[in-house]
């Protein structure tokens, strides 16, 4: 499939690079590249995953190459979450608290909840 071959090269990825990031062999990549092996859902996924690959783009050509990227990682939980406005801004204020009120906090939340 040449959009694998396209998109490792976008990466600067050898293919045993590009495969051990997948957990596969560079002889895997190499079939998939020369059309040998087809990709299965299962792999298209994995690629998409690991290298933030557009789904569509991979397996149809449609759309860019990748999805576009978070500007943090609190912006990528909100999306995979599907958080609301007050859960984000929760989630930042809990990540700005100190590391000694926030075991207060949970202290007191385990003590409710159990």
């Amino acid at each position: 499939m040449e959009r694998i071959r396209e998109l490792r090269k976008a990466l600067g990825l050898s293919q045993e690079a590009f495969a051990k990031r997948l957990g596969v062999t560079g002889t895997a990549v190499s079939r998939y590249e020369k059309g040998e092996r087809a990709l299965k859902e299962q792999m298209a996924l994995s690629i998409c995953r690991e290298f933030r690959v557009n789904y569509y783009w991979l397996t149809e050509g449609e759309g860019e190459m990748f999805v576009a990227m978070p500007d943090s990682a609190i912006d990528e939980i909100v999306d995979e979450y599907g958080l609301d406005e007050d859960d984000e801004k929760m989630l930042r204020k809990w990540l700005e608290l100190p590391a000694d009120h926030r075991k207060i906090i949970k202290d007191y939340l385990r003590n409710i909840f159990t």
